[in-house]
């Protein structure tokens, strides 16, 4: 089994350790404001590490938004909040030119998108041309008004929200804008137990709106993500690894449930968070095992399943854990 050709040279191993430290540290931190989320709260750690985003999706009341907000609180990092809904204009996403009366010129008035972490709450609630307002911003980390690029901060991540049940008033998300998440994350109602502690909280004083109260600090610095992401460019992947992961790809083309498989930028999200997972979990190589549990959450929202699949009750996760169990594991 021989192993691909290392993309850099590591950081120092100082740096490494303080970046895999701090980003521990801010999944325990995030976990003092909310409760049974830590497969969640991994994956948001995993986008900013890979510089990608993240659709999170569940029912209301499950915390999704608190989520981001305990993530932007345990991060020293800039972040934003938009309400997305139907009358939401483009302009109020990423920015306008605003005419100044006193020197007789315009001038450009930077929206919400200028930040290092932004929320975009119920982005189903806003019609397609709002949602593809983000497109560009998502792609190329920048945003065009009348011709002039302006480059975003780095990093730049966008978390969004949506509601999978509520139908009346929601705009789908087309395909072009789902393949621009790096993960869908399911936030699940929390068990018995969980939801124990959560009204145990709230009956001690917790308050949702105030963080700083649960005592939520600052871990993780902008500085933290840099060593992180150097590091993740050196680990190994084998090709055996690369080729299951090609092997995943392909086996969603050839399903006959699904209408549409997983794309080549689906393949390369794969790897990227495998590595991102296998660095987080102490290690300098990828698993078999890390390219598994990615594949749902990196994968889940590239497939288009057939309608008469759908009618069966086949969903993308059911899919995905059918080809899985197809598709031969290397040794």
């Amino acid at each position: 089994m021989t192993d691909a050709p290392e993309a850099a040279s590591p950081p120092p191993a100082a740096d490494t350790e303080r970046a895999r430290s701090a980003l521990s540290a801010l999944r325990e931190e995030v976990a003092k404001a909310v409760v049974g989320q830590d497969s969640v709260v991994s994956g948001l750690v995993i986008a900013l590490l890979c510089r990608g985003h993240v659709l999170l999706e569940g029912v209301p009341g499950v915390a999704k938004t608190l989520l981001v907000r305990a993530l932007a609180a345990g991060l020293e990092v800039e972040t934003k909040r938009v309400q997305f809904t139907p009358d939401l204009m483009p302009g109020d996403v990423t920015g306008s030119l605003v005419y100044d009366a006193r020197s007789a010129q315009f001038s450009f008035s930077a929206g919400p998108v200028f930040t290092n972490l932004l929320l975009a709450d119920e982005i189903n609630r806003t019609p397609p041309k709002t949602q593809s307002a983000l497109l560009e911003a998502m792609e190329e980390r920048q945003v065009s008004v009348d011709g002039t690029p302006r480059p975003l901060p780095d990093p730049f991540i966008v978390a969004a929200t949506q509601n999978p049940v509520e139908y009346e008033g929601t705009y789908p998300l087309p395909e072009a804008q789902l393949d621009r998440f790096l993960l869908k994350l399911t936030v699940p109602v929390p068990g018995r137990d969980d939801e124990i502690t959560i009204l145990r909280r709230h009956a001690d004083g917790f308050d949702p709106r105030d963080l700083s109260e649960a005592g939520m600090r600052a871990v993780a610095s902008a500085a933290d993500l840099a060593a992180g992401r150097a590091a993740i460019a050196t680990v190994r992947v084998s090709s055996d690894v690369l080729g299951y992961i090609v092997d995943i790809a392909q086996a969603t083309r050839m399903s006959p449930s699904v209408q549409l498989g997983v794309s080549p930028r689906g393949a390369t999200a794969l790897l990227r968070t495998s590595r991102a997972w296998a660095w987080l979990s102490g290690r300098d190589f990828v698993t078999p095992d890390d390219v598994k549990a990615l594949a749902g959450p990196t994968l889940r929202h590239r497939l288009a399943l057939r309608p008469e699949a759908e009618m069966e009750g086949v969903t993308a996760d059911s899919a995905l854990e059918s080809i899985l169990a197809t598709v031969a594991v290397p040794r």
